[in-house]
């Protein structure tokens, strides 16, 4: 096979078996190359793919013949995506769609970078913005022609009332839960109870490993362990805690502080009660109750016949795994049923939240503006503002520092 790897001899968006030569002409691998000539590439510009065996060997020969050609150097992290945003390829959520696409470890993750790749995002914050415009435009005619009797009557309605619209959309928006963000980075549950209740018995059960150290002392987890899961395409933080009871142990206490803390901020929360020990029934004597929400849990059934429990509390065996099954079944359906009823995220990042809450607030100062009839100079400024926020979102402006951050968290090159 004599083919060489020059775009000319490549036929445009087509493989081709090539050989790779290194500069004296001896072959390094037997692969495949596609030629996308720009514009009509990822990039927009003339783009080489090469296919080779991921031996060491052929890529260390491969990148060392590459680099001493002249004019080519590696690429930095996220520079493709960064050319093609550049390029008007892609809107810069899209870019970032394509990271978490890249990222993503479970379904939902995937289903939502798939999501906001496709335009999701980028499709309802590019309509926000053209309501803007429309709005500010109105509050225009009432500052370029303020001797017009019916202009700035009309405007000033009009405008408020998209202003309040958009606004409770945002609102809308912002007030979700943070559930695109739990999607993307994972829900958390943290495992809370009685020491000696099994806590880290059932975290080791439910992560399938010795993640935690499991004593019959109490008190022997003094920290919060996470373990990563896949849950249902979920993915999941399962925290184990410090047992909750009376102490005077200043390590012990502060894990129990971390306890509580983590068990605060947790979407939801197992209560783990030794079924082997009566008083477990009566969560009064505990340091901290079940509340509304979370999943009972009874552990230890291996050592004692079923008690009579609510329906809504789980038995179980972290020794045996006895349960195990229909604890994993019933976590599987309680974190999809907390987002099934609301419509797809549309903020999946704390950019995103921070330029919404900021579009918000400007939008709030115009609306009170207007509102109590003061200068349409003032309510016109607020509106840019908002606008201005929504364009970041997109990256039709280019902040270099708002640039860098989201591109700096890709994988080398893509």
């Amino acid at each position: 096979m004599e083919t060489r790897l020059e775009p000319s001899r490549i036929s445009a968006r087509h493989m081709t078996r090539a050989s790779l030569v290194d500069p004296e002409g001896a072959v390094i691998d037997d692969g495949l190359a596609a030629w996308f000539p720009g514009p009509a590439s990822y990039t927009g510009e003339d783009i080489l793919e090469l296919y080779l065996h991921g031996g060491r060997a052929v890529v260390e020969d491969a990148m060392d013949s590459l680099l001493s050609a002249g004019g080519v150097r590696l690429a930095e992290p996220g520079e493709f995506t960064r050319r093609a945003f550049e390029a008007g390829k892609l809107d810069l959520t899209q870019a970032e769609g394509i990271a978490d696409l890249i990222d993503a470890e479970t379904r939902a993750q995937r289903e939502q970078a798939y999501r906001q790749l496709s335009g999701h995002l980028s499709g309802k914050f590019s309509e926000w913005r053209r309501i803007l415009l429309e709005a500010l435009a109105l509050v225009e005619v009432a500052v370029d022609f303020p001797d017009e009797e019916e202009a700035p009557g009309y405007a000033h309605g009009d405008v408020r009332q998209r202003i309040g619209h958009l606004h409770t959309e945002l609102t809308r928006a912002l007030d979700d839960g943070a559930l695109g963000e739990k999607v993307r980075d994972g829900f958390r549950i943290a495992i809370i109870g009685a020491p000696n209740a099994g806590k880290s018995s059932l975290l080791n059960r439910l992560a399938g490993r010795d993640a935690a150290i499991v004593t019959d002392r109490p008190g022997t987890t003094r920290d919060v362990v996470e373990v990563r899961l896949d849950l249902g395409g979920h993915l999941v933080w399962l925290q184990d805690t410090a047992g909750l009871r009376e102490s005077e142990d200043v390590i012990e206490a502060e894990g129990m502080r971390r306890a509580r803390a983590a068990a605060e901020s947790a979407d939801l929360r197992l209560f783990v009660l030794d079924g082997s020990r009566p008083a477990a029934d009566g969560a009064a004597s505990e340091a901290v109750s079940p509340r509304p929400g979370d999943l009972v849990v009874l552990n230890k059934a291996d050592l004692v016949p079923p008690p009579d429990v609510s329906r809504e509390t789980l038995r179980v065996s972290a020794l045996t795994g006895e349960g195990m099954d229909t604890l994993v079944k019933r976590l599987m359906v309680l974190i999809p049923e907390r987002t099934a009823d609301q419509p797809p995220p549309l903020i999946t990042r704390r950019r995103h939240r921070e330029r919404l809450a900021e579009a918000r607030e400007h939008l709030a100062e115009a609306g009170a503006i207007l509102e109590r009839g003061g200068f349409a100079e003032l309510a016109a400024e607020e509106i840019r503002l908002a606008i201005r926020a929504l364009s970041q979102l997109l990256g039709s402006i280019g902040v270099e520092e708002v640039l860098g951050e989201v591109f700096s968290r890709f994988c080398i090159g893509k």
